[in-house]
């Protein structure tokens, strides 16, 4: 996984922000990843990760998974995750 983009200011509360990650390979096919993070009005970072080309009917999606206080902490946790923890996730949602 990439490592934390370098930002200068957080952005508003609530306005998500999409960081396209390297794709997995599953069932021979590349599939497209990309992580959706926003800050909340309590200041908490969720993410969530999508599946597939955007804005088609294979695209994927989960809940908002991850959970953080800073924005550093939240890539921390996607970093964290191995190919097949990714694999399972995509898997879980076909």
């Amino acid at each position: 996984m990439p490592a934390q983009p370098a930002r200068y200011s957080a952005p508003e509360a609530g306005e998500a922000v999409v960081h396209d990650l390297p794709p997995i390979r599953f069932d021979g096919q590349l599939i497209p990843i990309r992580l959706v993070v926003r800050r909340h009005e309590d200041g908490i970072w969720r993410g969530r990760i999508l599946f597939g080309a955007p804005d088609t009917e294979a695209e994927r999606s989960t809940a908002e998974i991850f959970c953080a206080t800073s924005e550093q902490d939240l890539w921390q946790s996607v970093g964290d995750l191995r190919d097949h923890h990714i694999r399972d996730l995509y898997r879980s949602l076909l």
